[in-house]
């Protein structure tokens, strides 16, 4: 049996928090010059442009990459043989949150109640997700989610005999609702599969995979492919400003289902989907 304290949690939290606001991921980043490279119109050349300076400037200054420092999701799995002593691992997770937004002077985003939206003043609590798995390791996933790409998601139950063609379907209708609002380009999450709330979840976890990690099933990663390129057929482009580049990677989750059921999720990354791991 391995111990961690809650404390170096906290610390650890609280610096990743401060990092994945400030810095933008290297996959993400080398998407955004490969769009660059192939991109053909002025306007959305331009934005491309701006967005890259916009992460140097960032991580030069140790600002955040946008206004919207978002709402911190975590998926957290927590092996077996390890043991969280001095303090709960939600509550470490939580003062990490709070520390972190405080020393990176991160805009306070997070009411208490969803009606009477008073500001919790700290940026917690997190949504946090704990999956036991073998070992001694704790690692953290940790992801910075803005409410323009958030509310842009959306999720249906389909009947099953709608198939794969009602799934892609589904998702270029989200995508082309969504328009400019999420801040194009674009990552697309979707899960299929299991239930309701499943498949809510596994659109959220595909976010985390790297930009340019296919599906390991080559059925699945030649729908992504598929759902690229017609994504980006829609023409909504950089920023909703039109051209060759709406998403930068379609990412697809699936999970057994019931036979009566055919759940879809779709959840969108802005084009800083702010995400880091902590490994203790």
């Amino acid at each position: 049996m391995r111990s961690i304290s809650a404390e170096t949690i906290a610390k650890a939290v609280a610096e990743a928090v401060i990092q994945v606001n400030t810095h933008l991921p290297g996959d993400i980043q080398a998407a955004l010059e490969r769009a660059l490279s192939i991109e053909t119109n002025p306007a959305a050349r331009c934005s491309l442009q701006i967005l890259a300076e916009n992460a140097c400037i960032a991580a030069e200054d140790k600002v955040p990459l946008c206004q919207d420092t978002g709402m911190i999701i975590t998926h957290v799995e927590l092996g077996q043989d390890v043991r969280v002593c001095g303090g709960l691992l939600e509550e470490a997770i939580n003062q990490g949150v709070r520390d972190g937004s405080r020393r990176g002077h991160l805009r306070q985003s997070i009411v208490k109640d969803p009606f009477l939206r008073i500001n919790t003043g700290d940026n917690s609590p997190a949504v946090i997700h704990i999956r036991l798995v073998p070992g001694d390791c704790l690692r953290i996933m940790l992801m910075a989610k803005g409410a323009g790409s958030e509310n842009m998601g959306q999720l249906t139950m389909l009947k099953p005999a709608a198939g794969i063609e009602g799934v892609k379907q589904f998702v270029l209708k989200v995508v082309r609702e969504a328009g400019g609002n999420p801040c194009p380009p674009i990552i697309v999450g979707v899960g299929v599969g299991g239930n309701m709330e499943k498949a809510a979840l596994m659109a959220k976890e595909a976010l985390l995979r790297p930009v340019g990690e296919p599906n390991r099933r080559p059925e699945l990663a030649q729908l992504e492919t598929e759902m690229l390129t017609a994504i980006n057929g829609l023409k909504i482009g950089v920023q909703g400003l039109g051209g060759d580049t709406t998403a930068l990677a379609v990412h697809i989750e699936t999970f057994p289902t019931h036979i009566a059921s055919l759940p879809v999720a779709v959840n969108l990354g802005c084009h800083c989907t702010r995400r880091t791991t902590i490994e203790l």
